[in-house]
């Protein structure tokens, strides 16, 4: 829990400040480092619950978005030029194809010149 501190270490410090805060604040002292620890923990945790709602959210915006965009073969061609043959010997006309989805990264910051 504490790293490399070993016992010997923790009842030096223990004792030192006994020493410079009196037997009558050291209890006052570590009250109020506990409630701050606690404080701590607390919005700590806060804060990382409202970063995974946010993904999370995030998340399924994206699902509903690739849900909800009509499917490419749907748009191919219209419906009567489906049933009937082509009238001339030319290819039947072909689609463009889509572009690639837009990544999320970013380009890279241009180099820092030096002075």
């Amino acid at each position: 829990m504490f790293g490399t501190l070993g016992g010997p270490e923790i009842f030096l410090i223990l004792v030192v400040a006994l020493i410079v805060f009196g037997p009558r604040r050291l209890p006052e002292i570590g009250k109020s480092v506990g409630k701050m620890l606690a404080e701590f923990r607390k919005a700590s945790n806060d804060f990382k619950r409202t970063i995974e709602d946010e993904v999370e959210a995030e998340r399924l915006r994206e699902l509903d978005t690739a849900r909800a965009a009509p499917a490419p073969a749907a748009t191919a061609a219209p419906p009567a030029a489906a049933e009937a043959p082509p009238a001339t010997t030319e290819s039947p006309h072909v689609e463009p194809p889509t572009p690639p989805a837009v990544s999320r990264e970013e380009a890279p910051p241009p180099p820092i010149e030096p002075k």
